[in-house]
């Protein structure tokens, strides 16, 4: 298997998005330590939307220019270590003030689908260009915020024009209508990797766009009472690192299923779903040899626990003769 190790490097939606240092640079850090010791690349998705709002602000706000100074310094040293440096859209951050002391966090936005068509395109130029002015050009892979990535034909020809042509936001029985979220994945082909044009659940394969799902793993509801237990009452080893709040998410029929019945679970770096890595990757690696592997994380929510857990799930992988890689080895059959 292939397995790809992405990360939504970002802050917290909330009335508190945390801190730069916590919930992104420290855990980060503490991943490339971990990742560093097998020579495991990662892939980061970054939250494009924030970095164009703090460029707007940093030269009237010492503190956020060292903010953006911080996050600069440490995805230049990502790209030149090898990591994916990819887009990531947020598109709240278009309603959010920095008032000297604090972000005045807006939600209503969250989707982008709650923006028109040249709102859209404006939106996926700037923040791309957020990107590449520290990267250069080498920005081709998405993931749309939230999972919000339907419909898709508000986002096609946007993301055409600036030839970003590689998806990861789709996840088998993936579900969600909440007053921040929208996406319906049920009907997503059973593959780890395929090419769609109009939608991204159905395959077309002349379609410019190239989909590689994250993976995900079948799950009893009391793994989902152990995760909420984790996260509810977390003391040290299950302490996330990030010191911010998160703002809506699942809707509570969502909610309800995961905790009454089998549900497909996200294989994540995430807190207590770290425990499920080594078992993914064997029930995975049965149904397609040669396929792909995602794993979603977000520094943010990394706990020691984790930390622990990606230890050995890396240590398991090199000995199993998977391979740890990064979306830019796509890129030579473009």
């Amino acid at each position: 298997m292939q397995i790809f190790l992405t990360l939504d490097y970002e802050l917290f939606s909330g009335d508190n998005p945390g801190t730069v240092e916590n919930s992104i640079i420290l855990p980060t850090e503490k991943l490339l330590e971990v990742g560093d010791k097998y020579d495991a690349k990662f892939v980061f998705f970054v939250d494009s939307g924030y970095l164009d709002r703090l460029s707007f602000y940093k030269k009237r706000y010492e503190k956020l220019a060292k903010d953006y100074e911080k996050i600069v310094n440490q995805l230049r040293f990502l790209d030149a270590n090898g990591h994916d440096i990819q887009l990531h859209i947020h598109p709240h951050w278009e309603d959010c003030t920095f008032d000297g002391e604090k972000w005045s966090m807006d939600t209503k936005r969250f989707r982008i689908h709650s923006f028109e068509e040249d709102e859209i395109e404006d939106i996926v130029c700037r923040y791309k260009k957020a990107l590449t002015d520290i990267v250069g050009d080498k920005v081709f892979a998405y993931r749309a915020g939230g999972w919000c990535l339907q419909p898709f034909d508000k986002l096609k020809k946007s993301l055409k024009k600036h030839n970003i042509w590689l998806d990861s936001t789709v996840y088998e029985d993936g579900l969600n209508s909440s007053d921040t979220h929208y996406y319906d994945f049920r009907n997503a082909p059973k593959k780890s990797l395929w090419k769609f044009e109009k939608d991204p659940v159905v395959e077309d394969i002349n379609g410019f766009f190239t989909e590689i799902p994250i993976s995900t793993y079948p799950v009893s509801p009391l793994f989902f009472w152990k995760f909420a237990y984790h996260k509810k009452f977390a003391k040290n080893d299950h302490k996330v690192y990030g010191d911010g709040v998160t703002a809506g998410g699942s809707s509570n029929s969502l909610i309800l299923k995961m905790l009454t019945r089998y549900s497909k679970s996200l294989v994540s770096l995430d807190g207590y779903r770290a425990s499920l890595l080594k078992n993914a990757l064997k029930e995975n690696s049965k149904k397609e040899l040669e396929g792909n592997f995602v794993v979603i994380g977000h520094p943010k929510a990394v706990t020691p626990y984790s930390l622990k857990e990606l230890d050995n799930f890396l240590d398991f992988s090199i000995h199993s003769e998977h391979k740890v890689t990064t979306f830019a080895r796509f890129t030579a059959d473009k």
